[in-house]
């Protein structure tokens, strides 16, 4: 899967979050929760998912644009995320 990111936000998330957005080619979308982002009224259709990266959990906000994932913003996952992904899993 081609991963694409705005090298301007991959420094400001990486400031913000400790993470490039380049660590998203590693997650794992075979077992990944997604939805939809409702959080605001966006210009595209903009997706969370939480998966894996390694042995933690990440939350990634993204958008499908067919030919390749363009990552908008990642971190680790929260502790109600990581009991959302838990309880969706099951």
């Amino acid at each position: 899967m081609v991963i694409t990111f705005d090298p301007k936000k991959d420094k400001l998330n990486q400031r913000k979050h400790g993470i490039s957005l380049s660590a998203a080619s590693a997650f794992d979308w075979d077992n990944a929760v997604i939805w939809t982002d409702q959080r605001y009224h966006y210009s595209e259709l903009r997706e969370c998912a939480l998966g894996s990266i390694a042995d933690r959990l990440y939350f990634l906000v993204f958008v499908d644009e067919h030919f390749a994932m363009r990552v908008i913003s990642l971190r680790e996952a929260s502790r109600s995320e990581v009991k959302r992904y838990a309880f969706e899993k099951t």
